[in-house]
Formats: structure tokens, C-alpha cells, sequence
């Protein structure tokens, strides 16, 4: 079995265009919500999303490629770029048939979509674009990067709802590790705040009402009321350790487990016996060789809905036990929920983590619920020089559980 590296990082977010500046933010614990300003959503009861800002699809994706893509294919190409340009892969370093692309989005061209049925409805079906289909499918995220780059290895999309970024990237571990493919371009991107995407999980009584920003998004405090919408995407360069190491490469981290589960329980619920995401937890341990003492952090799903902090609070003591002394925080206290791009976000974040040796508070927190028995990060707690494994949990829609491990990296 090959060992799997990260060679490079892109990310397009609500705290950030680029990785350093969204690294720094997350350290620092800036928040990215803010008043809705893409339409207008007083009708729909929601007042806060996490939006990107000040994104020019001109300046990486280009003018003419960035009008037949949709936003969320943007995002992806736009942070797929820049993590190729961060690690050095070219031609000249890469054989075109050993990369290939995996990667994930809950939901795909939802603006798109949204554009061209009202288009539809309110001029005819004649006016609807021919270029509705390949800008509005998910599997076109992958599709364009492997356009950019020429990548003529494997590549797929994977639509596993939130968890489908963390798939993307297990998956993509999967194909180094057993030796199909040498260079992986994985991730996930999602641009869902528009109109439909707002009032769809609005609907589902799954969105804070909050118009406090600082109080929107508070994963596992008892005063915690559903999650913020946000949008964006983040991709990685998984490469094979030998060559990565035959060119020079800088590393950035190593990828150690995967484990990826179905609770089978309910379309949107949770398995309140945390049974799904525990074995999805202990089975990316298992397969990186370590015990869960070894697990310094785990960046949680933590959506700041009810039943998912105490599902996953839960899981997390299945597996580590009740008084682990394994440090646990939400991202999305500040990113908001990214859906099908969260996981790629938290995998940059719990890769710097590990290479700062310095963890990401969970912003926001006054009361910690007791139902969520978790040691929670807070602000005195973010030094961490010991760090040497952490694992990234995402827990999706139909009971999707994917859990990768990465280990700070050291030859």
C-alpha cells in the first residue's frame, strides 16, 4: 500500500479566497456570516448566510471558461487551480494518465437550475439554455478540473449530501493507496445560497433564524437553533508519497484512514445512538494503526442542529469514551455548513492544525449543552505543539457517515 501525501491546498470561503488568508482567519476565529445580499430572503424567514465575498471567477477560472460553468463549478476549478499551482504539478513532473479527479458536491448548479426553470415557466421551454444541463449536473465540478488539467486517470463525482467532500477525498486516498493513480485532484464545492436552496432547508427547520451573526451558528451550546448556509469549495492535491518525493514536492500532511458508513435510520435524522458514525470514526483509526488515545483532535461535523451535536457528541465518546481527553471543535461557527464542500474546508483546517500544532475554536460558545459531552476547544485551549493525529467528520442526509484521518507530516 502507498502512502498518501497533500501536496497542495486551494480554497474559495466564506473567510477567504485563497488557503492562507482563510487558515489565518479560522485561527483567528473571524466569522463569515453576514445579512443575505444574493436576493432577496425576507420572505423566507432567513436572515443570515455565510457568502463568499469579493470572488472574480475572471482571475483564475477566466472570462470565457467561468460563463459555461455555474457558480459552484467556479469555486471548484477557481480553488483547484490554485492548490495545483501550490504543489508544482505540471506536464513535466505529471504524467496525464496517472492524475485523475474525484470530487463531491451535495447538490451541484442549484442557481443554474433555479435560473432556467423560472426562465421556463415565464418565457417557454425554447428559451431555456443549451448549456442548462452541462452547467447545472454535479458531476461538472470534477469535469472541468479534469478539462484544466488534462487529467485522464479516474474521475468521478461523489454526491453523498454533507459528507460528499470527505468521500471525494477518501476515495481519492483509495486510488493512491492502491496504486491506480499517482496524483489525485479531490474536494468538494457547493453554491446553494440562492433562493431555492434558502427556502428549501428553510422548510426542513433546519436553518438558524438568528440575526445576531455571533449567534447564528453555535455548534453544541444549548442555546444553539440549526446552522448557517454557506458556499464555497477547497480542494486538495493527494499525491503518492514516492512521487511527490521524486520531484521535490513540499508536504503538507499525510492522509492515515478513511472510513465511510450508512446509519440506514431515518432520510435526515441521525442515528441517536452515534452506532453509524462511531464504526465510520474507528475504522479511519483503525486502518491509520493507531488507538484512539493517539487521536489528538477531531474537527466534528457539529452543525448546530439539535440532533446532530448530540448524535455526534455521542459517536465521538463510542469511540474515545466519556472523559477523552481528545479535543473536539465545529468550523462551522465560522464557515457556516458548505453541504457537499464541508469536509474539504475542514480537511484544510485540520491539516494546518496539525502542521501549526495549534487548533480552531469552537467560536461562539457560551453554555455547552450537556447532551453534547464533549471537550470542546475553547480559547486557552488552542496551543497544541503535541499534535500528531487528528481525524475530520462528516455526517450527511441518508445517513451518510465519512471520517478521514491525517497525521502532522514527519518522513
Amino acid at each position: 500500500m502507498s502512502r498518501v501525501v497533500i501536496t497542495g491546498m486551494g480554497a474559495v470561503t466564506p473567510v477567504g479566497n485563497d488557503v492562507e488568508t482563510f487558515v489565518a482567519n479560522i485561527f483567528s476565529g473571524k466569522i463569515g456570516f453576514d445579512k443575505i445580499t444574493k436576493f432577496d430572503a425576507s420572505e423566507t424567514g432567513i436572515t443570515i448566510a455565510a457568502e463568499v465575498k469579493d470572488f472574480d471567477p475572471t482571475l483564475r477560472v477566466g472570462k470565457k471558461p467561468a460563463k459555461r460553468m455555474d457558480l459552484f463549478s467556479q469555486y471548484a476549478v477557481d480553488s483547484a487551480i490554485a492548490a495545483v499551482e501550490q504543489a508544482g504539478i505540471d506536464e513535466t513532473n505529471t504524467d496525464s494518465f496517472d492524475m485523475g479527479v474525484i470530487y463531491g458536491s451535495g447538490i451541484g448548479g442549484l442557481t443554474t437550475i433555479q435560473e432556467q426553470v423560472t426562465k421556463m415557466n415565464e418565457k417557454g421551454p425554447q428559451r431555456v439554455s443549451p448549456l442548462f444541463v452541462p452547467t447545472s449536473i454535479v458531476n461538472m465540478a470534477a469535469g472541468n478540473i479534469a478539462l484544466r488539467f488534462k487529467a485522464k486517470n479516474i474521475c468521478t463525482a461523489v454526491v453523498t449530501a454533507c459528507s460528499s467532500g470527505t468521500n471525494a477525498i477518501g476515495e481519492a486516498f483509495r486510488q493512491i493507496r492502491e496504486g491506480r493513480a499517482q496524483v489525485m485532484l479531490a474536494g468538494g464545492s457547493e453554491a446553494s445560497v440562492n433562493e431555492i436552496g434558502i427556502a428549501g432547508f428553510a422548510a426542513l427547520t433546519a436553518l438558524s433564524k438568528e440575526t445576531d451573526p455571533t449567534r447564528a451558528s453555535i455548534p453544541f451550546d444549548v442555546d444553539r437553533s440549526g446552522f448557517v448556509m454557506g458556499e464555497g469549495a477547497a480542494t486538495l492535491v493527494l499525491e503518492n508519497l514516492e512521487h511527490a518525493q521524486k520531484r521535490g514536492a513540499k508536504i503538507y500532511g499525510e492522509i492515515v484512514g478513511y472510513g465511510s458508513t450508512c446509519d440506514a435510520f431515518h432520510m435526515t435524522s441521525p442515528d441517536p445512538t452515534g452506532e453509524g458514525a462511531a464504526r465510520a470514526m474507528q475504522q479511519a483509526i483503525t486502518e491509520a494503526g493507531v488507538t484512539p488515545e493517539a487521536v489528538g483532535y477531531i474537527n466534528a461535523h457539529g452543525t448546530a442542529t439539535h440532533a446532530n451535536d448530540v448524535g455526534e457528541s455521542v459517536a465521538i465518546n463510542r469511540v474515545f469514551g466519556e472523559n477523552s481527553k481528545v479535543k473536539v471543535s465545529s468550523t462551522k461557527s465560522m464557515t457556516g455548513h458548505l453541504l457537499g464542500a464541508a469536509g474539504a474546508l475542514e480537511a484544510v483546517i485540520t491539516l494546518a492544525a496539525l502542521e501549526k500544532g495549534k487548533l480552531p475554536v469552537n467560536v461562539g460558545l457560551k453554555t455547552q449543552d450537556p447532551e453534547c459531552h464533549v471537550n470542546v476547544v475553547t480559547e486557552n485551549q488552542q496551543e497544541a505543539p503535541e499534535l500528531e493525529y487528528a481525524i475530520s467528520n462528516s455526517l450527511g442526509f441518508g445517513g451518510h457517515n465519512a471520517v478521514l484521518a491525517f497525521r502532522k507530516w514527519s518522513e
